[in-house]
């Protein structure tokens, strides 16, 4: 199958049209289900293995929030897949490459000082997954129109949370399991080598059918167009307001993120929930990611029609209003494993939501000009060094709060979200895009 609507990249970007595109629907899921696993293993699944093991929330917090800031650092990745090899040939490297690294990972779970071995392997799979992502968003944006990928935004953020069904979800309750029959050392071990395995076979998918994505024509050194790559973002209208919105946009999630899962594991004495790995598991497998496709897909339609500018408020609402589900369980303390689930199906449908304002004003008014993907990636890591800051400290604050005070200052961490969002220009038209299905 091929796609008859594949953009015509702008010149600077060009490099010999692919005779066979495959179509969209063949990559674009698994491309951004590759993306998410990784991501959310470190951030989500890693914080539960580390409490499975023992370890202290500040510490657990604090360290995992810290292996993510290749995630943050996303410019220095950019220029690189713009003047080296085929986005595409990233996009395997890495993927080959993050499946060992688990594999390595599982097996330092057995060394004395575990705690230290696998943060190092789980920092090493947060640059290699940062390249991939890059790699991956290049493709994306230099091989699809402005149409599809209007068209196609919602099932990316849709698929990337697929990634969030097979590890915080299939992996986790995995893990549970094993961790009743063998322990949690051999559990996770376990739990991280099919996680490997499943990169590598992703891997070889996306060898047949992942286009190769525009090679940025070079015409000049790389230190050139690194440092035009630099400067051109900065130059860009409305910059700073830009990038005070992609760090304000997800403060309170970051608040939140590393905190839920420890709050759910912690006794119900301490304040949690008191919930095993497995129960986590089951919970997070079916109806929140479901929840999440179903806002994402909604969001993508609902913003098709307004426009971005007039949706962006909207947006932000369902993304943080949602975040009172985690106050209502910390207050309330249920015991009842259906309503837990269906509370946080709820706050997923928001997340879904909202997320796809964060994408398309990444897309829309960070990314356009003669560096595309180097300047998503520029605005992808400054979206997630937002992210890092209050993930990092989230874990001492919880500690000196108490799980309710917590969730009540994630509340007001809503707060900056919502200013930024009303008030931030915009520097492009904003137009409605035609979205498959849209009248």
């Amino acid at each position: 199958m091929t796609t008859d609507n594949a953009a015509a990249p702008l010149p600077a970007e060009m490099s010999k049209p692919e005779k066979r595109l495959f179509h969209p629907a063949l990559w674009v899921p698994t491309l951004y289900t590759a993306e998410g696993l990784p991501f959310v293993m470190v951030n989500v699944v890693a914080v539960l293995m580390y409490k499975s093991l023992g370890f202290a929330d500040g510490r657990i917090a604090f360290f995992t929030s810290l292996v993510t800031v290749p995630w943050a650092i996303k410019p220095l990745w950019g220029p690189l897949v713009e003047m080296f090899r085929t986005k595409k040939a990233f996009v395997l490297a890495t993927e080959v490459g993050g499946g060992l690294c688990f594999g390595l990972l599982a097996l330092s779970l057995h060394l004395p000082d575990l705690f230290t071995w696998t943060l190092i392997f789980f920092g090493l799979i947060a640059i290699n997954s940062s390249v991939h992502d890059t790699a991956a968003d290049g493709v994306y944006i230099t091989t699809l129109s402005a149409k599809d990928q209007a068209r196609y935004v919602g099932w990316q953020g849709a698929f990337y949370n697929v990634g969030k069904i097979l590890s915080q979800g299939g992996f986790v309750w995995i893990a549970g399991s094993l961790e009743k029959a063998y322990g949690p050392v051999t559990a996770w071990t376990l739990a991280m080598s099919g996680f490997g395995l499943l990169m590598i076979a992703v891997a070889g998918w996306h060898a047949i059918f992942l286009p190769q994505g525009a090679r940025l024509k070079r015409d000049r050194s790389g230190w050139q167009t690194f440092l035009d790559v630099i400067v051109t973002f900065f130059q860009k209208k409305y910059i700073f307001w830009g990038v005070l919105f992609l760090v304000l946009y997800r403060f309170a999630e970051g608040q939140a993120i590393k905190i839920v899962p420890l709050f759910m594991r912690a006794t119900r004495a301490s304040g949690g929930l008191g919930l095993s790995t497995q129960d986590i598991g089951l919970m997070y497998g079916i109806l929140p990611p479901i929840a999440f496709i179903l806002g994402s897909i909604v969001a993508g339609y609902f913003t098709a029609g307004r426009g971005l500018r007039k949706s962006l408020l909207v947006l932000c609402a369902g993304f943080n209003i949602p975040f009172a589900v985690y106050l209502a369980l910390a207050l309330v303390q249920p015991k009842d494993l259906t309503l837990i689930t269906g509370l946080l199906s709820l706050e997923y449908l928001g997340y879904g939501f909202g997320f796809i304002g964060l994408q398309l004003f990444m897309m829309q008014q960070i990314a356009p000009g003669p560096y595309r993907t180097a300047h998503y990636a520029f605005a992808t890591s400054l979206m997630n060094l937002g992210f890092l800051i209050p993930s990092a400290v989230s874990g001492f604050l919880s500690d000196k709060l108490g799980y309710q005070e917590f969730f009540i200052w994630v509340m007001a961490a809503t707060i900056p979200s919502f200013l930024v969002s009303w008030l931030v220009p915009f520097r492009n038209t904003d137009e409605p895009p035609t979205v498959s299905g849209a009248k």
